[in-house]
């Protein structure tokens, strides 16, 4: 029978070296046997993280905030209050040893979750994260997603943009794409907590991770 994922909400914004280090020492856990899977629920204080495939050109104003490199993949993210972190660390070789059907089910699971808030969350082609629809050609990003695999235990994860101050996103080109902007659920009109969006997040993973 395996054993139930552990959910952790962090109530103050973690640094992210912290969340870096915490993450790395419990994917060496989870690989030993030692500790369950986990998913973290957190806010970041204002940051920017450089993914693998990161183009230094897409850091528009590098004084603006810290800048870390990290070993996820994908481009430039900015982390920030009012945006829902998910570190999502989970053991794919119990599940299914297969990364692009993991990246997959991530989707599935931000766009089931925005599902509960009347968002049509979509994928795009040759475009990670999730996308909302504006109208007369306009598509936002309102979820990011960049993921790690280290011998089949997964780490870094989502991110979901609840009431983050948008012009942050303005330091740097997100996730390498000019041409679309960036939404969120107060953007759209909505107005929940992180904590509305916690008790969706829990609701909709079993769904997707069973």
């Amino acid at each position: 029978m395996p054993v139930p994922v552990e959910w952790r909400i962090s109530d103050q914004p973690v640094d992210y070296p912290t969340a870096v280090a915490e993450m790395e020492a419990r994917v060496a856990a989870i690989r030993a046997g030692t500790a369950p899977e986990l998913v973290w629920l957190l806010e970041h204080p204002p940051l920017y993280t450089a993914g693998t495939s990161a183009d230094p050109r897409d850091l528009v104003d590098p004084d603006r905030f810290p800048v870390f490199q990290t070993g996820r993949g994908g481009q430039y993210t900015y982390h920030g209050p009012g945006q829902r972190v998910a570190y999502v660390l989970l053991d794919l070789k119990r599940r299914g040893p297969d990364v692009r059907a993991y990246v997959c089910a991530l989707e599935d699971w931000v766009i089931r979750t925005l599902e509960r808030f009347v968002i049509k969350g979509e994928r795009r082609a040759g475009r990670v994260g999730i996308w909302v629809d504006r109208g007369n050609g306009r598509e936002d990003k309102i979820a990011a997603i960049g993921v790690r695999v280290r011998h089949w235990v997964t780490f870094h994860g989502i991110s979901i943009n609840v009431d983050p101050d948008l012009s942050h996103f303005e330091g740097i080109v997100p996730c390498g794409i000019r041409e679309h902007g960036v939404t969120s659920l107060w953007d759209l009109g909505l107005t929940p907590t992180l904590e509305d969006l916690d008790c969706a997040l829990m609701a909709t993973f079993p769904e997707v991770f069973p």
